[in-house]
């Protein structure tokens, strides 16, 4: 059951060979390497899994996490982390590095389990029509606007 996932890192190579493993077991991938972009990607697309690479500084990983669910998501927030015993404080699923199989089987089980708890966001309102699409849109604009006053992304 792959789905979408939103990859966030800074580490070009290593995101890279993450990306292909994803890839290569059907999911498709958005890649940002900035907060910002993250977010912007984050409130205008769907998403059934934000991935945070442990290339990412674990203040900005948490920090992150805080403006996904600032936004109202309940999509799954995935940080890897290179040490064992080492954990964000927000995340659904902290993940360390392991075989590429685990890392798989554990992203299927994050993704099932968020699928069977109505945890991924519904579809949005713009693909229902204008006057729902035009609506939707305002908000988003205007929620971006709240969260990056809010936190100055």
């Amino acid at each position: 059951m792959p789905g979408v996932v939103l990859a966030v890192g800074f580490d070009h190579s290593l995101m890279t060979t993450r990306i292909r493993v994803l890839q290569s077991a059907g999911y498709a991938v958005a890649r940002v390497s900035s907060l910002k972009e993250a977010v912007y990607h984050f409130l205008s697309s769907d998403f059934d899994l934000v991935l945070l690479c442990h290339s990412i500084p674990a203040a900005d990983r948490e920090r992150l996490t805080c403006l996904i669910r600032a936004s109202g998501s309940l999509t799954p927030v995935v940080s890897i982390t290179e040490t064992t015993g080492k954990h964000d404080a927000f995340p659904t699923a902290t993940l360390e590095e392991n075989d590429t199989n685990e890392f798989l089987a554990n992203l299927r089980e994050i993704i099932s389990k968020a699928a069977r708890r109505s945890l991924i966001r519904p579809a949005r309102a713009g693909n229902k029509g204008d006057v729902a699409g035009c609506t939707m849109a305002t908000k988003q604009k205007e929620r971006i606007g709240r969260i990056d006053q809010r936190y100055r992304v």
